[in-house]
Formats: structure tokens, sequence, C-alpha cells
């Protein structure tokens, strides 16, 4: 046991669950159609976290066809290549929502849910943008660098908000619902066009807006791909600036400290400080192998926000700190103190030996970040009496209730029997 102490285990049975949906999308439209038409289509011997696997499997299955027919991230696939994107992602969306109602259904609610569902969603995080990258045809460039830093940033700060609240928030827009929505119109439309190369068009022009004498013709000549920049940092300016001013009024509410739990996004501002400097100083891997890199960061997000859950399962400390970043700084200091003259050229070199370094980090997250879910789990299932993808206590409403029935019985005869 590395990743849960033995005294932090008795808190796992202090866990519930909190959470508060804003979204509209989600109170009126998406979770009737789940509860009346999605629901009842488990069986209840299938236990929620197999929900939750099985569609991520979808998403899986999305990205090795994107990569199969857009290896460069800069072609147009065929058309039911984007349709079956936009499918797989609203699959993904309603089997990770049902989880929930499944784990409610059956009697199977509690950390492990909360954590297999998390760490799911965060390696989704990485798979996603650059399944999106692929179907936008933004290619090996620090656009599709961009959105994997707004994807992984919003997803960061939410968790770090349910760590210092305690509770997990989605707003009247969300990435959850929301942005998966959007995506899957993107990805519909796409499709509809006949591939990513629309999106290179200008936009306004491309939808029949007349050019206004106050806007310049930069402005005006903007393709989607950019104006999809300008809406992104809205959105994750929204995100971001929402979670932080929840956590200051809730810690204040409570009478706690509003400042320190800020130095929680002090590991993000780490990642995306060293995430630019390293392509910027090693462009060989940006221009021909942001995939690997964009899964590697993924996995470093991935393992960040899962021990932040972690941590706010078992009422642990902030997990401040990252072993997966570690190559990655040493990398950053290799090349930049070649590029200040420390000493005559990078130990790695700048092209083959990089390319090594670079599936070397993502091989090595790999193998960390597995070793954490798999250690994670077991932990937690020995503990708990769980089993992680099947029932092992199955929820049987007939016998509780003649349980229920049975002691009830008792007490009325004990209570008939002291008169």
């Amino acid at each position: 046991m590395v990743y849960i102490r033995q005294h932090l285990l008795p808190n796992l049975r202090n866990y519930k669950y909190a959470g508060i949906d804003h979204s509209l999308i989600s109170r009126y439209v998406l979770k009737p159609f789940y509860g009346k038409c999605v629901i009842h289509l488990f069986p209840m011997g299938m236990a929620p976290n197999a929900i939750t696997l099985t569609g991520f499997m979808f998403v899986v299955i999305n990205f090795l066809t994107v990569m199969w027919y857009n290896p460069g991230m800069d072609t147009d696939c065929p058309p039911w290549v984007y349709a079956s994107c936009a499918i797989g992602m609203f699959l993904y969306q309603t089997f990770d929502a049902v989880d929930g109602m499944q784990a409610r259904r059956t009697r199977q609610s509690g950390p492990l849910g909360e954590l297999f569902d998390h760490s799911v969603d965060a390696c989704n995080t990485g798979l996603g943008v650059l399944i999106f990258a692929a179907a936008m045809n933004l290619g090996n460039s620090w656009m599709t660098i961009i959105g994997l830093f707004g994807s992984t940033m919003t997803f960061y700060v939410q968790t770090w908000d349910e760590f210092y609240t305690q509770v997990l928030t989605l707003g009247i827009i969300s990435g959850p619902v929301e942005g998966v929505l959007t995506l899957c119109a993107v990805y519909a439309i796409t499709a509809y066009m006949g591939g990513g190369s629309f999106w290179h068009q200008p936009m306004l022009e491309t939808i029949g807006v007349a050019k206004p004498s106050f806007l310049s013709d930069q402005v005006y000549q903007m393709p989607f791909t950019q104006w999809y920049l300008v809406y992104g940092a809205f959105v994750l300016f929204f995100a971001t600036g929402s979670s932080i001013w929840h956590v200051v009024q809730v810690r204040r509410q409570r009478g706690q400290d509003p400042i320190a739990p800020l130095y929680g996004l002090l590991p993000m501002v780490a990642i995306w400080t060293l995430v630019p400097a390293y392509l910027y100083l090693q462009p060989v891997i940006l221009e021909n192998y942001t995939i690997p890199f964009g899964l590697y960061v993924g996995l470093v997000n991935a393992y960040a926000v899962g021990r932040i859950i972690v941590g706010h399962l078992v009422q642990s400390g902030f997990p401040y700190h990252n072993i997966l970043l570690y190559p990655l700084a040493l990398g950053v200091l290799d090349s930049a103190g070649a590029a200040v003259g420390l000493w005559a050229s990078p130990v790695l070199g700048y092209g083959n030996g990089q390319i090594m370094f670079m599936f070397g980090c993502l091989g090595l997250a790999v193998g960390i970040y597995g070793s954490f879910v798999f250690d994670v789990i077991t932990t937690i299932c020995d503990h708990i009496d769980i089993w992680c993808l099947t029932i092992k206590h199955p929820y049987v409403e007939e016998t509780e209730c003649k349980d229920g029935a049975a002691v009830k019985a008792q007490v009325e005869g004990a209570s008939k029997k002291n008169k």
C-alpha cells in the first residue's frame, strides 16, 4: 500500500457524495432522458464502474479510429469517422451520467465510484482534446497544445474546488454537460460538411455575416478554429474564476483561511510552465510528436487529479507533489542550459535523443499512473469489502423488506411484552 496510508483508511467510512449541478440542460433535458429512457436498459447485476468503463471505451475507439485515418491531425477523414465520434462522445456522456443512477439503484454508492468516475474523466480529457484537434485539422501545433491546456486546466480546477468545498459543483455552463454536447455538435457538423478543412474557412463570411465598417479585415477573416480559441478562453476564464471565487467564499463562510487553498493551484501552474517551455526549446516534439506528448501531459494531469480525489476521500492533506513532472523539469533544464550558453548542447541532443526522452516520459507516466490506479482500487476494495467491476454484495429489495419487517415485528413484540 503506497498511495493510501493505513491510518487514513477508516475515513473512507465517512464518505458521502455531495454534488450540485446548475446546468439547465442537465436538469430539464438530460436527467429526465436518462431516468425515463436509459437507466432501465442496464441490468441490476451490472456494476456502476462497469458502466463507466464501457462508456470510456467509446472514446478509446474514437481515438484509435481518428488516429488511423488522420495520424497527423491535419487531413480530412471519411465523414462516417466524424459521425462515429459524435455518437461515441454522446454515449460516453450518457454512460458517465447513468453510472451514478445505477449506483443508487443497486445500493452500490461509495468512495470507489467517485474515484473511478473522476479517473476515467481525467483520462478522457487528454484523449478528447486529441480527437477534437484531429476533427478540426489543428495538426501538430500550438493550437492543439492550447486546447489541451484549457481542458486540463478546467478539470484540475474543478477537482481542486471539490477538495476544499467537499461538494462537486457544476455551473450553468460546464464541461461534462454543455462542453460534451458542443463537441458532439462539432463532430456532427464536420461529418455533414465532409471534413475538418471546413473549420479553416473565415467564420463570419461563411455564415453570411457582412463585414461591418468598424471590423478589421484580420478579425473578419478569422477562421472557425481561431474563434474557437476566443470562445475557449472565455469559458476557461469564467469556469476558473467561478471556482476560485466559490472556494474563497465557502472558506470564509466556514471561518477558514480563504487564501491557503490557492496554493493548490501551483502544481497546475508548474505543469503549464514546463510544458510550453519544453516545446519551445524542442520544436521537433511540437512539430512531429504532439500526440504522444499530449498523452503524456494528459496522464500527468490525470495523476494529479487522481491524487486530489484520493485526498478528498480519505480526508488527508492536499497533494502538491507530482513525480511525473520531474523528468520534464530535467528536460527543460537540459535544453535551457544549452540555450543560454551554460553548456554547448543538451545532453539529450536535439533529435533522436529528445524523441526517445519524450517516449520515455510517456512510458514512465503509463507505469506510474497504472500502478496508482491499481494500488488505490485494490486498497479501497479490500478495506470496504467490494469488487470494482462486479457487484460483490447485490442488493435484494425483497430480502431487505423481509428483514425490515422482521425487525419491526421484534420491536413491536418487545413493546407488548414490556407492557
